[in-house]
């Protein structure tokens, strides 16, 4: 993930046996910028398996399967030789590269970048990121280059595989995602060279081999890839065509399976690689959010009225509501489906009245009404209504938080028991790519913890959306690019 590296260690029944956990220190070396040391996350990650495997009580002769997923468009350049890093990975949080995607959309390349990757121009992606680095990072231009899953795919196998999957290549801005392969036009278009980029394999199957040298004498088939939200997706058994579910973490991501359908969106969606398996694309609809979670972060850690972020769930559930406060949380901007990299934080309808609960209210809400904004811009896009959504990540343990948004979308919310659901996706690639599971298991595997029905009617929760769009405007385009470079945001 962003903020650490998790193992889970899963038995053959689909139980987690032993878990780990190691955090990745973030680095801010100047506004706007957000980057990782690689070898931090190369050396969480072995912790982390080291953790897992010690929980379980289990050997590294034991482990027959190997599955990653990963934070997805942050960029890691390292020499091939050395397997060393040349730079700090420049994460997808980062925004440096604000000012070049405006002036690529001012010169009208929006349209065919959308046409042929599925994506917006945005700092979010890889591929300003990498011709960034091509100019300011002495050597990029001959080291390997790729996403985290690539990364640590080179050092687990010594450097023998340069390889991601197609999940983490369509988050790139270098991906036709039509074909399935890099675009020769997009990388002409961002200024890049797509010979040091990893070769595209699928999600599930024989991807690399572990070197026991260099991963904790484990020698085992790497046979799961995929980026974290698409793991997400798979481990919550959104294998079929219009099933939902969204990840509550620092952001919030969700994603519709569409299946074999690939759906042009017109209302601010990505249209994005679920997964490839037996060389068969199957596509999703995405709707990046870029601060839910993290808004607590910032009530505990910049305003100080909460001690700990599991103090959110009680503090909120205390009030019967926020009392007319909208928290909009644009720190970075806001994602889909408005795309404004120019939008900033508001609290609006602050009155004598309100204190602490009724800030933590409206930063939980918060996470609600932009999911409510997402997932009906997708079903304008497919033309389809949502039967029910699934949810997992750190938040999603708030029953609050789960009830409000069954309540804002009028469909029941399913939370499963185990809520590690993008670590288990990956477990679920790699053993059905190892042959340790077929399809049917999986579906059986997924297990409820709780479901929410809605409670309000649907004239009732329009109209809290419809507040909740009139604070969002007044967030809109607060600053103006010029204002917006890296050195003054």
């Amino acid at each position: 993930g962003t903020t650490g590296a998790t193992a889970i260690a899963v038995g053959i029944d689909g139980e987690v046996r032993g878990k780990g956990y190691e955090e990745i220190a973030q680095h801010y070396p100047r506004p706007g910028w957000v980057e990782h040391d690689a070898t931090d996350i190369w050396s969480a990650v072995q912790t982390s398996v080291r953790q897992a495997l010690d929980a379980a009580g289990a050997k590294p002769s034991d482990v027959r399967a190997v599955g990653i997923t990963n934070q997805r468009e942050t960029l890691v350049l390292w020499d091939k030789e050395t397997m060393q890093p040349i730079s700090r990975a420049i994460v997808w949080q980062d925004r440096r590269t604000a000012d070049e995607c405006t002036r690529l959309r001012a010169a009208g390349h929006e349209h065919r970048v959308r046409e042929i990757t599925g994506l917006v121009l945005d700092p979010y992606f890889t591929a300003t990121k990498y011709a960034w680095a091509l100019k300011h990072i002495e050597g990029a231009g001959e080291a390997a280059a790729g996403t985290v899953d690539s990364w640590l795919i080179a050092r687990l196998s010594s450097g023998r595989d340069h390889v991601t999957d197609a999940s983490n290549a369509s988050r790139t801005l270098l991906f036709a995602i039509s074909s399935g392969e890099w675009s020769d036009e997009m990388a002409e278009l961002f200024g890049v060279s797509l010979r040091n980029l990893p070769r595209i394999a699928d999600s599930s199957g024989h991807i690399s081999t572990t070197d026991p040298d260099a991963f904790l004498g484990i020698q085992a088939p790497i046979a799961g890839v995929a980026g974290d939200q698409q793991a997400a997706l798979f481990g919550q058994a959104c294998t079929k065509d219009g099933m939902a579910k969204n990840t509550y973490g620092t952001g919030s991501f969700v994603l519709m399976q569409t299946g074999k359908r690939r759906v042009a969106s017109g209302a601010g969606m990505l249209t994005t690689v679920a997964w490839r398996r037996a060389g068969e694309l199957s596509y999703a609809l995405e709707g990046a959010i870029f601060i839910t979670g993290a808004a607590l972060q910032w009530l505990r850690d910049g305003l100080g009225i909460i001690a700990s972020a599991g103090e959110a769930g009680p503090l909120a559930a205390s009030v019967p509501d926020a009392g007319g406060v909208f928290l909009v949380p644009a720190f970075v901007g806001l994602g889909a489906p408005h795309w404004d990299p120019y939008a900033r934080g508001t609290i609006v309808g602050l009155t004598r009245g309100s204190g602490r609960a009724q800030l933590v209210r409206a930063a939980v809400e918060s996470m609600a009404y932009q999911t409510r904004d997402v997932i009906d811009a997708m079903e304008r896009d497919t033309g389809q209504r949502l039967t029910e959504l699934r949810v997992d990540g750190g938040a999603a343990v708030m029953d609050v938080l789960c009830q409000l948004q069954a309540d804002l979308l009028g469909i029941p919310v399913r939370r499963p028991r185990q809520t590690e659901t993008t670590a288990l996706g990956a477990a679920f690639l790699a053993g059905l790519g190892a042959g340790l599971w077929t399809d049917a298991d999986l579906a059986r595997l997924w297990k409820l913890d709780r479901e929410f029905e809605p409670t309000l009617s649907r004239d009732q929760a329009d109209a809290l959306q419809s507040r909740w769009r009139q604070a969002v405007e007044r967030s809109r385009s607060w600053e103006r690019p010029e204002e917006a470079l890296p050195d003054n945001q």
